[in-house]
């Protein structure tokens, strides 16, 4: 065994000196003619002939992982970054000249004299490690440094550890096959070039940081086109070991100094800087000089965006425009160097948290969550959420109530719960759905408490059995019309209404205005979970968001848009992605639309609603809705803006009744309450921050959704008894 080992030392040896010989004649061409004869020396060898297409590896000095940065709808006010590895590419020109000189001068101070491998470096190293038996000595270039950097990140990239460990290990085939690399890399590559590569790749700090542009943020809070002398050579010293010299741990701090001064004194050995640049940085205490910027990533740090920006994650995640599998997006929102602009807007954003808080403080005793949607209608575009807890997907919210990654505004596929029934405030569905067969909303209808569910019958759809139901407060209006029933929000005329057009109309009207259930692989409004006679007075399954949309498809004078979160995605080089459009298209008639808002406006004015009456006379359209006793809510909308607010327990449902809730006690909670006031506030704050003017041209009926025909009304008699 003994003389195995020597025999292969010997083979490696002499490898190396027939290669080092070959570099320092400017051999290159003759070592790709040679390397083939060289390495049948060897059998291990064999796998690095010199190429620059090693294992589909990519080492183009331009292309590097780069982290991801989504912004708000303004494009400027930054929610979150993404990142494998914090990188932020920079060209050569925007690194300033003392960042460049500290590096060749710490790492390879013979960089521009070399074809990519340093000799008396190679020597040295060789004679300590293996003569002296000393240390292991590096003797890398540069160039074969940034070539180890390029096979670490592929290997990382790749979630495998093999090769991970083959790329740092300290071994001659390993060196070998970087210098066989590295000469190839500089014949296709200048100097500048690598250089910019290795400044960009190389690894200056914990927390995955890498790249100077990063790391001057990071330590200074500025860029690398403004490092100063003493930045730079604190920048370039970490890199030798990065856990030891970040200064950002305190408990580096002294060594750190210790190597920057090193660094110091070789650009000064170098004459880069003069005996005077050098003597006051080395004289400038380290931590004087910093500025420790956070670099935590993702939607974790996102503060009061983190809701939205999970929602925008899981828009991408989920999207096979980005990607055929969700591993390849998740890749591509983490190395893809992407600029994503959302719709979110900070205001609607800030004000929808903050109502949500203090409508129900996150540590309330009754633990109630309070959910809010905003969209903007005619767009699709999704404005904020407000909820009353704090974003954490961190193991810490399985033991504080107070924090969550649920999103419970959002499907359960867009990274939300199973969503709210949205009881009352589901009516102005069926109030289209009256309309589009041509009914009059002051048709008079014979209402019951007890109703036949097999009159809800259609496309071949049927159901068995009575229903019986009544009124809030119990009770029943005989002779009701379909105004009437919506401005007192009286159940037992929606029954009358949907007896007389099935149910199927009902949930055709639900699917044009853009509903669907929240609960995944039960979004269809015709499945079982949804598809029942109770579904006219609001039994399925929904979102907020779900529902502001609904709304602001009557909003919006009949236009039903699919909801957005982001309206452009560029990736490093500026070229544009593909993102989800809000397909707005005509859902109902705008006259059926405008209807139904003045519908919603009489409401406000003289129903139940009036509490949800705006400031300074805006005509404001609402409806509330209390789901039995476990959930209040309440949606409405003006032209520019809809927005919908659910209140209960999100998990599970339990009773509010008798229960005191954020300080107040009632003995029986309504949606007019808690829910309605936040709607309110949320409204009133957004619309006077963002100065949206008062519009109230909208909501004008069409006459022939006003009057009856005698023939109608014998009709309606008739079927209702």
């Amino acid at each position: 065994m003994p003389k195995k080992n020597t025999l292969t030392l010997r083979r490696v040896f002499s490898l190396l000196l027939t290669y080092v010989m070959l570099c320092v004649c400017g051999g290159v061409a003759l070592t790709a003619m040679l390397s083939p004869l060289v390495f049948g020396v060897n059998s291990v060898a064999k796998a690095v002939v010199p190429s620059l297409k090693v294992e589909g590896v990519n080492f183009d000095v331009t292309s590097l992982p780069q982290k991801s940065v989504m912004y708000a709808s303004d494009g400027t006010t930054k929610i979150a970054e993404f990142y494998a590895d914090n990188r932020t590419v920079v060209p050569l020109k925007q690194i300033s000249k003392p960042m460049q000189w500290a590096v060749v001068a710490r790492e390879d101070r013979r960089f521009f004299q070399h074809n990519g491998v340093d000799v008396q470096g190679v020597m040295r190293a060789f004679f300590q490690t293996f003569v002296k038996k000393g240390d292991m000595q590096g003797g890398s270039s540069l160039t074969q440094q940034y070539v180890k950097n390029v096979l670490s990140m592929q290997a990382r990239d790749d979630d495998d550890p093999i090769a991970q460990y083959h790329a740092s290990e300290q071994t001659i085939a390993r060196k070998v096959r970087e210098m066989l690399i590295a000469v190839q890399m500089e014949k296709q590559y200048s100097k500048a070039e690598i250089l910019q590569g290795y400044l960009n790749i190389a690894q200056f700090g914990n927390y995955n940081l890498y790249g100077v542009e990063s790391a001057a943020k990071r330590y200074f809070n500025t860029s690398a086109k403004d490092l100063s002398i003493v930045q730079a050579a604190t920048i370039a010293a970490i890199t030798k070991n990065p856990a030891k010299y970040d200064p950002s741990d305190e408990g580096n701090l002294e060594e750190s100094e210790n190597q920057r001064n090193i660094v110091l004194d070789l650009m000064l050995q170098e004459e880069y800087i003069s005996q005077e640049e050098h003597d006051e940085a080395v004289n400038t205490p380290l931590k004087d000089t910093l500025n420790i910027q956070n670099v935590d990533s993702g939607c974790q740090v996102a503060g009061d965006a983190a809701f939205f920006c999970d929602y925008v994650t899981h828009q991408i995640l989920n999207n096979k425009e980005f990607g055929e599998t969700e591993e390849e997006r998740n890749r591509l929102l983490k190395e893809g160097g992407l600029t994503i602009v959302t719709t979110m807007d900070v205001n609607a954003n800030r004000i929808a948290m903050e109502t949500a808080r203090a409508t129900i403080p996150p540590d309330d005793e009754t633990g109630f969550e309070v959910a809010i949607a905003s969209i903007r209608p005619g767009t699709g575009e999704v404005l904020g959420f407000g909820l009353n807890r704090t974003y954490d997907a961190t193991d810490l919210a399985k033991s504080d109530s107070t924090r969550t990654a649920v999103n419970y505004a959002v499907d359960q596929v867009d990274g939300g719960g199973w969503g709210f029934q949205p009881a009352s405030t589901w009516k102005p569905i069926n109030m289209v759905a009256w309309m589009q067969k041509g009914k009059s909303i002051n048709q008079t209808l014979r209402n019951s408490t007890s109703i036949s569910q097999s009159k809800f019958n259609c496309n071949g759809y049927e159901f068995g059995g009575t229903w019986s139901l009544q009124n809030a407060g119990g009770g029943n209006v005989v002779n009701e019309t379909p105004l009437q029933g919506l401005v007192q929000s009286h159940n037992t005329v929606q029954a009358s209404m949907a007896s007389q057009i099935g149910l199927c109309a009902i949930a055709d009207a639900a699917k044009d205005m853009g509903y669907h259930n929240s609960i995944q692989g039960k979004e269809d409004v015709y499945d079982e979970t949804s598809f029942q006679p109770s579904m006219v007075i609001g039994s399925a399954q929904a979102s907020p968001l779900t529902m502001a949309n609904v709304y602001a498809t009557i909003a919006a004078n009949g236009v039903e848009c699919t909801p957005i979160a982001i309206t452009k995605m560029t990736d490093q080089s500026g070229n544009e992605y593909k993102v989800p459009s809000a397909n707005c298209h005509q859902a109902i008639d705008p006259a059926i639309a405008q209807t139904t808002a003045y519908a919603l406006n009489q409401g406000v004015t003289r129903g139940i609603a009036s509490g949800a009456q705006l400031a300074n006379g805006r005509k404001t359209f609402a409806k509330t809705g209390t789901n039995e006793d476990t959930y209040m809510l309440t949606a409405g909308f003006v032209p520019q803006v809809s927005t919908f607010v659910a209140v209960g327990n999100a998990e599970t449902p339990v009773s509010f009744d008798n229960k005191r809730i954020n300080g107040v006690y009632y003995s029986s909670w309504t949606g007019s309450y808690i829910a309605m006031s936040a709607w309110k506030n949320f409204m009133q704050n957004y619309l006077d921050t963002a100065q949206i003017p008062i519009n109230n041209d909208y909501g004008n009926p069409d006459n022939k959704y006003l009057t009856t025909s005698s023939t109608t009304s014998k009709t309606t008699t008739s079927n209702t008894n």
